[in-house]
C-alpha cells in the first residue's frame, strides 16, 4: 500500500451503456448532486457507482447485479450468439494520478464480466477479455515492464480482476508496482462507499442497545446516538445544532434511554417542554436527523467494509444518497446541504446524492465553504452538479 495521505477518490463516473444511459460521463466533485425529472437516470448513476463498489469489495456478479436484464440499455440488440450486456467505469485520482477503469458485463445468455481495462500513468495496467465461452473465466493480461512486458493468466468471470490482482502479482517489477498501486488506489475508493436511504417507518421502532454501527435504513438511530452522545460530545453538539435548525419547535438535545430488554428508543428534547420520542416525528424529521447524523461521522460509526489495511486517514468516504431531500421541505433540504458542504469542505469525506431539485441557497458560501453550484450536466435533462 502506498504510504502517501492523498485520499484516492473517484472523480468520474462513466456509464457508457446502462439502463437509459449511453456514452454518458458524470464528473464527480465532494458534493455532487444529480437533480432532473423522474426517469431521466438519477438513481441509475447512483446505482452504477454503489454496483463498482460491491464488485470492488470482493462480490459475485450475480449478487450484485441480481436483475441484469435490466440493466442493459432497451435499445441493446443481441449480437449473432443472443448476447447483450452493459458497461460501466470510473476514474479514481490518487498517489499513481488518474486510473481508469471500464467493466463490461455480459446479461444475456448468462451472467459474466467479459472484459475489464485498467489504465494509468498511459499505459494499459489490466485488460481482461472472454476467449472462450464454454470457460468460466477470462484471459487477464497486466502490465509487467519486466523480462517480459504481460502477464498472462486465466481469472474468474464472476469476480472484479482488479480487485484479484494482489493475489496475483509479486511486485517485483517497477510494472508490477504501478499496476498493483493502481489497482490497490481503485479498490481504496470504490470500497470506501456507505449507501444510505434512511426509512423512517422502521426508525419509528425501538432499537437494541450494542447495534452501535449505523445501518444503510438508520433504523437502529437510537442506538447509535446512545454510543456518539457519550463517545464524542463535539460530534454530538453539532448534530443536535443540525437538529436545532432542521426541525420544528425548540430543540436543546437529543438523547437515548433505554428500556426493558435492552430496547433503546431517541428522544428529541425540547426545554421546558420535555422529551418527544422520534417516533412521534415526521418523515422529514427523521429522513433530516438520520442524514445529519451520516454526514457528521464516519466509517467507525458507519455500517461499511472499508479497506481494512489502509489507514482512516488515507481514505475518503463516499455517501450515496439516492433521494437526498425525499421528505424534506425546502427549508431541511437547504440546511442538510449546508451540512453536507461543511462535512465534504474537510475531505473527509464526499457526498453525491439525487435530488428533485437543488434548493435556493444551497450553494451559497457557509461556514466551511458550501461548494458553488456550476452548470455541469448531470443525469438527465436539467442536471447541476455541485461541487
Amino acid at each position: 500500500m502506498t504510504t502517501s495521505t492523498l485520499r484516492p477518490v473517484v472523480t468520474e463516473l462513466r456509464l457508457s451503456a446502462y439502463r437509459a444511459h449511453t456514452q454518458a460521463a458524470f464528473s464527480l466533485g465532494p458534493l455532487t448532486l444529480f437533480t432532473g425529472p423522474s426517469g431521466s437516470g438519477k438513481s441509475s448513476a447512483l446505482e452504477a457507482y454503489a454496483a463498482l463498489s460491491r464488485l470492488a469489495g470482493g462480490e459475485a456478479v450475480d449478487a450484485v447485479f441480481p436483475d441484469p436484464e435490466g440493466c442493459v440499455p432497451q435499445r441493446a440488440r443481441p449480437d449473432a450468439q443472443g448476447r447483450r450486456g452493459f458497461r460501466i467505469g470510473c476514474t479514481v485520482d490518487g498517489p499513481v494520478g488518474p486510473v481508469r477503469l471500464d467493466v463490461a458485463v455480459q446479461a444475456e445468455p448468462e451472467l459474466r464480466v467479459v472484459g475489464e481495462r485498467l489504465t494509468g500513468a498511459g499505459e494499459t495496467l489490466l485488460e481482461t477479455a472472454l476467449r472462450d465461452p464454454r470457460r468460466r473465466s477470462v484471459l487477464a493480461a497486466w502490465h509487467t515492464a519486466g523480462s517480459v512486458q504481460v502477464t498472462r493468466a486465466p481469472l474468474p468471470d464472476d469476480r472484479l480482476a482488479t480487485a484479484l490482482l494482489p493475489l496475483h502479482i509479486a511486485g517485483r517489477t517497477a510494472g508490477q508496482l504501478l499496476t498493483l498501486a493502481a489497482a490497490e488506489q481503485v479498490v481504496i475508493a470504490l470500497r470506501s462507499v456507505f449507501a444510505c436511504d434512511p426509512r423512517p417507518e422502521r426508525m419509528r421502532r425501538p432499537a437494541q442497545r450494542g447495534q452501535g454501527r449505523l445501518r444503510s435504513s438508520c433504523d437502529n438511530l437510537a442506538a447509535v446516538l446512545l454510543r456518539t452522545r457519550t463517545e464524542c460530545a463535539t460530534r454530538h453538539a453539532a448534530l443536535v445544532a443540525a437538529a436545532r435548525a432542521g426541525c420544528r419547535g425548540p430543540v436543546s438535545g437529543l438523547a437515548a434511554r433505554e428500556g426493558e430488554g435492552g430496547a433503546v428508543r431517541a428522544v428529541l428534547e425540547r426545554g421546558e417542554l420535555g422529551g418527544i420520542p422520534i417516533e412521534r416525528l415526521g418523515d422529514g424529521e427523521l429522513r433530516y436527523l438520520a442524514l445529519a447524523l451520516v454526514l457528521m461521522t464516519g466509517p467507525g460509526v458507519l455500517e461499511v467494509d472499508p479497506a481494512a489495511d489502509v489507514l482512516p486517514a488515507q481514505q475518503a468516504l463516499t455517501v450515496l444518497a439516492d433521494g437526498f431531500d425525499r421528505c424534506l421541505d425546502r427549508h431541511q433540504a437547504a440546511e442538510l446541504l449546508r451540512v453536507a458542504a461543511r462535512m465534504c469542505a474537510r475531505g473527509h469525506i464526499r457526498l453525491v446524492g439525487a435530488v428533485g431539485e437543488v434548493p435556493d441557497g444551497a450553494g451559497e458560501a457557509g461556514p466551511g465553504g458550501a461548494p458553488e453550484a456550476s452548470g455541469a450536466p448531470a443525469a438527465g435533462e436539467g442536471g447541476r452538479s455541485l461541487r
